[in-house]
């Protein structure tokens, strides 16, 4: 038995020119009973049509899943540290840049100015390390299929413009870094002999995380350790949302860039990041074990499982 449904009747026009009386009297015509069980059998296939429909594309995404589910999606942000098994989507290559110029002359420069100056630039002892470095990424099977994130200071561009050329990577590949891969500030110890410098950082970062060298008037920049974490962080997760399954390679034209961040993903107490230290043209995996497979652990006492509030 098919229901009887009256459909809402439709405004209609009325002759113009009526007395008010005349239009009063006037009526539209309503709807019929048999008039509504047309349009429910002239609607009738095409909702039938609309139900299959949806039933087909049900049947076939239940078939192409297997029954089952889908997956929630990975959504990627900023990093907690630190990081465990599985918990990165590509692989990472840790590279420190060749030695660079001031470096061959005996001094610190990082000085944000000078990133771009040929005092910055690779001398010839630092190409030499490039090529080294080159031998190190193919022994770890890294091919033409990489992304090469160097900091455009000289030595590290330089440094990727190299291993891109050995490694057959387009220039396309090669993703210039402009301030999460600047070398750590130094401040007063700007220009200072290397050997000067590094026993003042080494010091000081061995008080607490947050120590800081002094300010210079010079405009370089005074990082903490926990400052160049930051920096670090920020970058991996930007790769970590750019890139999906990739090997990626970061240069860095210093070495702190490099061991505070492998400190970092790995929980250990930023004051004892220097067991992970990085000599120029120097080539590691970034590791996510508890203990690094290639150096012994640092003290115990240093644990640190939220970097970098160590202190």
């Amino acid at each position: 038995m098919v229901a009887h449904v009256v459909q809402p009747a439709r405004a209609c026009a009325k002759p113009a020119g009526l007395s008010p009386a005349a239009a009063q009297a006037t009526r539209c015509p309503q709807p019929t009973a048999q008039h509504g069980v047309h349009q429910q059998q002239e609607a009738a296939p095409a909702l039938l049509r609309r139900e299959l429909l949806l039933a087909a594309v049900a049947v076939a995404v239940g078939a192409a899943s297997g029954g089952a589910a889908c997956p929630p999606a990975r959504a990627s942000g900023l990093l907690q540290l630190p990081l465990q098994d599985g918990e990165l989507h590509n692989s990472y290559y840790l590279v420190r840049a060749g030695q660079s110029q001031a470096e061959a002359e005996g001094y610190v420069l990082t000085n944000p100015v000078a990133k771009t100056s040929t005092t910055s630039g690779l001398s010839d002892e630092g190409k030499r390390q490039v090529v080294a470095a080159y031998r190190q990424l193919r022994n770890l099977g890294l091919d033409s299929a990489a992304w090469v994130w160097p900091s455009i200071t000289q030595n590290a561009y330089q440094s990727a413009e190299i291993l891109g050329a050995l490694l057959g990577v387009g220039r396309s590949r090669i993703v210039p870094e402009f301030s999460f891969l600047d070398a750590r500030g130094v401040g007063e110890l700007e220009r200072l002999p290397l050997g000067e410098a590094a026993a003042a950082l080494a010091a000081g970062d061995a008080l607490a995380a947050t120590w800081r060298p002094g300010p210079n008037t010079d405009g370089t920049v005074h990082e903490s350790s926990a400052d160049v974490l930051v920096r670090g962080r920020q970058l991996l997760s930007l790769l970590e949302t750019q890139y999906v399954g990739d090997s990626v390679v970061i240069i860095s034209p210093d070495s702190d860039n490099l061991s505070i961040l492998q400190a970092g993903v790995l929980g250990v107490d930023l004051r004892s990041h220097l067991t992970y230290a990085f000599q120029p043209g120097e080539v590691r995996i970034l590791r996510l074990q508890s203990v690094d497979e290639e150096r012994a652990p640092p003290p115990a006492s240093f644990a640190c499982p939220r970097p970098p509030q160590c202190v």
